[in-house]
């Protein structure tokens, strides 16, 4: 089991034992995690971006969670052994542990008003969380099937840029135009570049998945085992 909780002494440890001892009767479950139902925070303008910001992960990610901040979380270390975290994506691990299969509930805890210490939020770690976020949905959706992400984009390009060079082909061909100096030429020629270019970008993806995965025997999904009967 692995347990995190907040430095600056807002969460309850006396929660803990509780939420140990639910994870330990029900097997089912592989994540709790808090949530800070009363929560304690003094000024509206802490509690509202807080609320925006849950609404807002809980809708990209499609894990439901009323409190993502909540430090209180309770693990089982297999889920989160092979997770590797960089930048904000620590407050993303109920949706990363998600993807791998995990079971998440969420379980109101106690909160405390701060103390000791002061916040660490400000506008640019707003912002930083937003770019984490971007990356977490990109990673939901696409880390197994990066060709998808790519290459229907660069399909569309490389069509829309292929049929106006067509275009411009049958009124050189058939009309005697002169195409040499339109804007058009160059935007034909553009669109089936960045085309060809995001297809080869997302064989590259799809390369690197494999190598990603398949040397280190890594799985895509974590699977629980079921106690045989009688045991």
């Amino acid at each position: 089991m692995i347990v995190t909780l907040d430095g600056d002494l807002q969460n309850d440890p006396e929660d803990v034992p509780e939420l140990l001892k639910m994870l330990d009767e029900r097997p089912e479950i592989d994540v709790i995690s808090g949530w800070r139902k009363d929560r304690q925070d003094r000024t509206v303008s802490r509690k509202l971006p807080s609320r925006v910001a849950n609404s807002v992960i809980s809708r990209v990610t499609g894990v439901k969670l009323h409190d993502y901040g909540c430090a209180l979380k309770l693990y089982r270390a297999d889920v989160i052994r092979g997770l590797r975290l960089y930048g904000e994506l620590h407050r993303f691990i109920p949706a990363l542990a998600a993807e791998v299969g995990a079971k998440i509930v969420e379980v109101p805890v106690r909160h405390h008003a701060r103390t000791r210490g002061e916040s660490k939020y400000g506008i640019d770690r707003t912002f930083r969380v937003l770019l984490d976020l971007l990356w977490i949905k990109f990673l939901m959706r696409f880390l197994h099937r990066p060709l998808q992400a790519f290459g229907g984009v660069g399909l569309a390009l490389g069509l829309a840029g292929f049929l106006v060079l067509a275009w411009l082909t049958v009124e050189k061909l058939a009309l005697g135009r002169d195409i040499g100096g339109r804007p058009l030429l160059f935007l034909g020629v553009l669109l089936a570049l960045i085309g060809v270019q995001l297809v080869a970008t997302g064989l590259i993806g799809e390369l690197l998945t494999r190598i990603y995965h398949e040397p280190q025997g890594r799985p895509q999904y974590l699977l629980r085992r079921q106690p045989r009967k009688g045991s």
